[in-house]
């Protein structure tokens, strides 16, 4: 079976190579995701272009960890929730925060609990949101700009989530400590 394997700064079509280096510079490693995204500089490109967007929404950079973790869980990416735990801890956020968006359970503050709420049901359920969840997301402070936002979060882990499905990536070793933690009720691959 065809694989498409990690890119290098060498080996990447013209179009990914720019931004490879940005990102071996900003990270000081080349993710395998990224690198495997580097494939296709439709792609790469498509994907920091959002990402870039979605870093200046109206959230925090905690929220939007938060975001991306909890649509990584709902997708079932060991790789991006390995990814995403790994970014939450260096923001600060509690464990057992972490670990109630890895194992969808409650959240203890009401409004992370909010917002992990309807993001869980607009990645499980393709866009639709209960009026309780949309009621305790109102009620927490966001606003209908912030539930539209949350759609940039979940499109760009729809791509990496299911470019990992398609093509399964290895975990950098940054990330590896994260996978140990994983205790969802369900099958990952």
């Amino acid at each position: 079976m065809k694989t498409l394997k990690p890119q290098t700064d060498e080996t990447a079509p013209e179009g990914s190579k720019e931004n490879l280096r940005a990102i071996r510079e900003r990270f000081g490693f080349v993710p395998n995701l990224m690198a495997t995204f580097a494939n296709s500089p439709a792609m790469l490109n498509g994907y920091l272009a959002l990402d870039t967007a979605w870093e200046k929404s109206s959230f925090s950079a905690q929220e939007r960890e938060m975001i991306l973790l909890t649509a990584s869980v709902a997708n079932r990416c060991l790789y991006c929730v390995a990814v995403h735990a790994t970014a939450l801890k260096a923001l600060h956020l509690e464990a057992a925060a972490i670990d109630a968006i890895r194992n969808r359970s409650l959240l203890a503050d009401p409004k992370q609990d909010a917002l992990v709420t309807v993001t869980r049901e607009l990645a499980s359920d393709h866009g639709y949101v209960s009026e309780a969840a949309k009621k305790a997301f109102f009620d927490a402070g966001y606003d209908i700009v912030a539930l539209m936002e949350i759609l940039a979060g979940i499109a760009l882990k729809t791509m990496s989530n299911y470019l990992d499905h398609l093509n399964p990536i290895s975990i950098d070793p940054a990330f590896e400590a994260e996978t140990q933690q994983v205790t969802l009720p369900y099958h990952w691959r």
